[in-house]
């Protein structure tokens, strides 16, 4: 692949990628919708990750899709472990509950671990260091629209710390505690609840959560929002009490709650013109001018089928 120049204006953006090794074929689609919408005129970085070593052909086919630098990390096995207070027979009791209910990924030991790090750890691997924004990657997505802009760099010159594509409800049966926990944790730490907050979008004006979350498969975020003392306290209060094992807490939910306390409307991002598909939910661009530039049909976005509940809470708390 030629070198291309890259622009004399770039943010200190990375892409993050968690795989497996077994995931190769699938990230050999994804990267290149990547680099032609979009990176092919950047060269941004990326970051792999895995809680097992990669081999040689995950890493060489990762290096022939892109002239972009690319590093390639083991996950510490402290992030990627049982912490010690939690009870092993307990969380293998609850996990074969949700199994028995037909939970998606709910006997799943592994997903539970992936959760838990992309939660509170990924954004702490020495690979990152150095960077201020991460857009997360994930194996077999497609991206659908040429971007004119560059997004990490929008981050930046508007002090967005958080952008989605996709919202949409949780499993209920995958968090019966969580909102709980949450609201115990506001009580005793007030002062990391923003005053702005976007709390309404999750709560409809009530005390119940309404289980929407942004989906996390894809976001651009501050890294430095993650590294922050009020979501490092926050993560911490949540791991202590076991709930990403002894229920099936996803990574989505528990980022998009500590968004929508932590932070106000201005600093969250809908990025309406990335066409992304993560089967089966799609973020395909409304505006024809937007369109005109996409492979997707935008009759099939999430916010306009699965996610459209979840998508009217945040424009009314954008708009309010």
């Amino acid at each position: 692949i030629p070198e291309r120049p890259i622009p004399s204006e770039r943010a200190k953006g990375v892409f993050v990628i968690l795989a497996r090794n077994r995931e190769v074929n699938d990230l050999a689609k994804s990267i290149p919708m990547l680099e032609k919408t979009f990176n092919s005129k950047y060269n941004y970085p990326y970051v792999f990750l895995n809680d097992e070593p990669f081999d040689d052909r995950f890493m060489n086919t990762m290096r022939n899709l892109s002239s972009s630098q690319m590093s390639f990390g083991l996950i510490p096995s402290e992030h990627w472990s049982y912490p010690a207070w939690v009870n092993k027979t307990l969380a293998a009791v609850n996990r074969q509950e949700l199994e028995r209910k037909q939970i998606l990924y709910g006997g799943s030991e592994s997903y539970r671990h992936m959760c838990r790090f992309n939660s509170g750890f990924f954004f702490r691997h020495p690979l990152l260091d150095g960077f201020d924004y991460y857009w997360r990657v994930e194996p077999g997505v497609e991206f659908d629209c040429e971007l004119p802009y560059d997004p990490f760099m929008y981050m930046q010159k508007n002090g967005v710390e958080y952008g989605f594509t996709i919202l949409l409800p949780e499993y209920k049966e995958t968090i019966p505690t969580l909102w709980k926990t949450v609201k115990q944790f506001m009580k005793e730490h007030p002062d990391y609840v923003h005053p702005k907050n976007m709390l309404r979008m999750f709560t409809d004006g009530t005390e119940i959560y309404n289980l929407c979350h942004f989906w996390s498969n894809f976001e651009i975020a501050s890294l430095n929002f993650f590294r922050s003392e009020k979501y490092l306290r926050y993560f911490e209060y949540l791991d202590a009490t076991g709930g990403f094992f002894y229920e099936r807490w996803g990574d989505a939910p528990v980022h998009s709650i500590a968004v929508a306390m932590m932070l106000p409307k201005e600093k969250i991002h809908w990025f309406e013109e990335i066409g992304y598909l993560h089967s089966p939910l799609r973020n395909c661009p409304n505006n024809p001018a937007i369109n005109a530039y996409c492979k997707c049909d935008p009759n099939g976005s999430s916010h306009l089928g699965y996610g459209r509940n979840c998508h009217i809470r945040y424009e009314e708390a954008i708009i309010d």
